[in-house]
């Protein structure tokens, strides 16, 4: 029924209908009738990649889809999808054909106009890789794909008649190899896979395709011969040990398998297996090993060409066993062996799967997860069922899981090339994505022609052309992220860069000048800087001043390496007498000096706040601020160990005292530099720091060592004052 279904796109429409009855129903007839009907109208119409006539192959289409079994839906969507825009009327169709079928050929129709964006196809690079992931992003139906293999194996028919353009036709087979052909391979639809594989390499590869045809036939009749000896002999041996209900034929020879199996394993064409080769089709799987084992008791297997699919089926779902023996006359022969139902799976792939019910609905929840799963096989960068291990089903379905909820959007350059986004991106992420100067110039962006805010989400095959300025660069407020005109890391990463570029020879200038002060108060000069840049591990000089100017090299850092580079060590080390920190002298406890006392580490108390004391077991007296919510939430029961304490005000001013400080600010390059300027310039040494950036929003905390509260005050007042600080506090 297939082969003959499949040269009925040469007859009149009504013939070929008629030949349908055992196939639809009266009323997916009908169906099919009308859509005929409107093919019709439009006799004498050509399309426009091709020129061939717009009726012939439409209905090539749909002939090579009936002769394959699919839906009437499927049929008739072929039959319509292929006219121009602008009779492809939603409520026109919509209210002839109705809803499903309607969506069905705005699918295929979508996929129809691809072909226009494959001018510029790549055959390097992953761009062929780029494109089937859109094919199957861009429908939520896998029958439009289905339809469109089905067209361009049509396609490829039509070109092989002489006057056929050459470029067109070698545009059109590369086309089907780089994309459409693999495609086949891995949804598993063998039927039109070799067709495909098996034209293209006709029309791109003329006098190697014609020299393996002409070996193929020139030992037709002694293979037809032979294979008529074996499968006689094979069959005698399955029928005498019981096996009953099964088929053996001869199985079709695919020049493309042929060359690409020649060239991969660098065999000549004599010494590949499977130019002899047997099918055997039996009723269940215990069947398929008990005739394994005949063929192997028969003729000698080949060493190392057993494939047990069917205990481990390939990623795809194909199953079989395959083995090659040593055949009569001592010549090569492969033989499948494999159910009936497997063999419909193997032919049909997932063809064999879509008996839509009527409406468009599928078969249940397995259904579904086989489109899952269709929609995730275009990841893989390899041919299905070429190479696979033992272990790859299971890393194949792992792969899935892994990948499944992964959300992209695939969106085209004005030229047809493919670009992979995460989904919510917007036309500036598109526009780093294609290139980092692109990006940096461009100002605006059209979709689809029309012009767009530049936070305008993209969705998957939309062209996108981005407007740009011959010179500039971005605007600070794309990294606000209230904005909303960036997504993606990797295009903030780039605005950032930019900036931080435009910034380098202020910071170096900056850098220079905090240096060249460091170097006057250690009395420095006539130093080799290269070796503190090197000691520094930075490239140059340069790049040590602008590191100094950004902030990202702290002072202290700086003072660390010139003392260790450049200042000899003492013969014996220097004692100076450690800062003292609130002694006893410096606090009245109950009126009375010289008790042993601490400061609490939760309030950090500074000369002139209110403190007040309160008695440890075997740490003398611990002092708190009076307002310290320790002290305020004391239980009443502790609340007598609490000591009235005073400055002493008898300061000798050595005293210092530790505190805890908050500044946030609007994150920038230099802040950090510039805070620490201040506790220079205020002589406040700082014991640890903490900062954290977020969403461009810097919060710094610092422990501090100040004299009294008046310090404190002074230093963050100043702080306040820094270009960009929000807020500079006393925690």
């Amino acid at each position: 029924m297939v082969a003959h279904a499949l040269t009925l796109a040469s007859h009149d429409a009504e013939s070929w209908l008629a030949s349908l009855e055992e196939v639809y129903s009266g009323v997916q007839r009908e169906v099919l009738k009308l859509a005929l009907e409107w093919l019709a109208e439009h006799a004498g119409e050509t399309r426009v990649d091709t020129g061939a006539d717009l009726a012939h192959h439409s209905l090539g289409t749909a002939a090579i889809l009936a002769g394959m079994r699919f839906d009437a839906e499927t049929v008739a969507a072929a039959l319509l999808c292929g006219l121009h825009d602008a009779a492809l009327s939603r409520d026109k169709l919509a209210k002839t054909f109705g809803e499903h079928l309607t969506t069905l050929v705005e699918g295929a129709a979508k996929l129809n106009r691809m072909d226009r964006l494959l001018t510029e196809l790549a055959a390097e690079g992953g761009q062929s890789e780029a494109l089937r992931q859109m094919l199957l992003a861009m429908t939520d139906d896998i029958r439009v794909v289905l339809i469109k293999l089905a067209e361009r194996t049509q396609a490829l028919r039509e070109l092989a008649g002489k006057e056929a353009d050459e470029s067109l036709r070698r545009k059109i087979a590369a086309d089907v190899r780089e994309l459409y052909a693999p495609l086949a391979n891995r949804l598993g639809v063998w039927q039109l896979k070799w067709e495909l594989e098996d034209l293209s390499c006709r029309y791109l590869e003329p006098d190697t395709y014609r020299q393996i045809a002409r070996l193929l036939d020139e030992r037709r009749l002694d293979r037809e011969w032979y294979i008529e000896q074996v499968i006689r002999q094979l069959a005698d041996a399955l029928a005498a040990d019981g096996i009953t209900g099964y088929t053996v034929n001869g199985r079709p020879k695919h020049i493309s398998s042929i060359l690409a199996k020649m060239r991969k394993k660098r065999l000549s064409f004599d010494e590949v297996y499977d130019v002899r080769a047997l099918r055997v089709q039996v009723r269940d799987v215990k069947d398929c090993f008990h005739a394994l084992g005949l063929v192997h008791s028969l003729w000698q297997p080949i060493p190392g060409q057993f494939d047990d699919y069917i205990s481990r089926p390939k990623g795809n779902g194909y199953k079989s066993l395959h083995t090659a023996v040593v055949g009569p006359e001592n010549k090569a022969l492969e033989v499948q062996i494999r159910t009936f139902d497997m063999h419909q799976e193997a032919e049909l792939g997932v063809a064999a799967h879509w008996r839509y019910k009527e409406g468009g609905k599928s078969q249940g929840d397995a259904l579904q997860d086989k489109i899952a799963w269709l929609r995730q096989i275009l990841a893989w960068k390899q041919e299905l069922g070429e190479g696979e291990g033992q272990g790859e089903g299971h890393d194949l379905a792992q792969h899935f899981r892994n990948e499944l909820f992964q959300d992209e959007v695939f969106v085209l350059t004005p030229q047809g090339k493919v670009v992979a986004l995460p989904s919510g991106a917007t036309p500036l992420d598109f526009a780093y994505a294609v290139h980092t100067e692109l990006g940096h110039r461009c100002r605006g962006a059209k979709v689809e022609g029309s012009l767009v805010p530049l936070d305008t989400a993209l969705k998957t095959g939309q062209r996108v052309e981005i407007l740009t300025v011959k010179q500039g660069g971005p605007s600070r407020d794309w990294l606000n992220p209230h904005q909303g005109v960036l997504k993606t890391s990797r295009a903030r990463n780039k605005v950032r860069q930019w900036f931080k570029q435009q910034d380098h020879a202020t910071h170096v200038q900056e850098g220079r000048d905090l240096l060249d002060r460091e170097l006057h108060r250690l009395n420095l000069a006539n130093v080799n800087l290269d070796k503190l840049a090197v000691r520094l591990k930075f490239p140059d000089l340069d790049e040590l001043c602008a590191a100094l100017g950004r902030g990202d090299l702290g002072s202290g850092a700086l003072d660390r390496a010139l003392q260790e580079e450049f200042i000899p060590a003492p013969e014996k080390p220097l004692v100076s007498a450690p800062k003292r920190k609130s002694t006893a002298g410096g606090i009245l406890v109950e009126g009375e000096p010289g008790l042993l006392t601490q400061m609490a580490g939760c309030c950090k108390p500074v000369p002139p706040d209110a403190i007040v004391g309160y008695t440890t077991q075997g740490h003398g007296v611990t002092i708190h601020r009076a307002d310290c919510p320790m002290v305020k939430h004391l239980p009443e029961d502790k609340r007598a160990r609490l000591l009235a304490a005073e400055w002493s005000g008898s300061e000798d001013g050595n005293n210092v005292f530790a505190v805890d400080i908050e500044i946030t600010a609007h994150d920038r390059s230099g802040l950090l530099k510039d805070v620490g300027e201040l506790f220079a310039q205020e002589k406040i040494n700082v014991v640890r720091v903490n900062t954290l950036s977020q969403d461009d929003m810097a919060r710094m905390e610092f422990t501090l060592e100040v004299k009294d509260i008046a310090q404190l005050a002074r230093f963050l007042a100043r702080a306040g004052h820094v270009r960009g600080v929000h807020s500079a506090r006393r925690k």
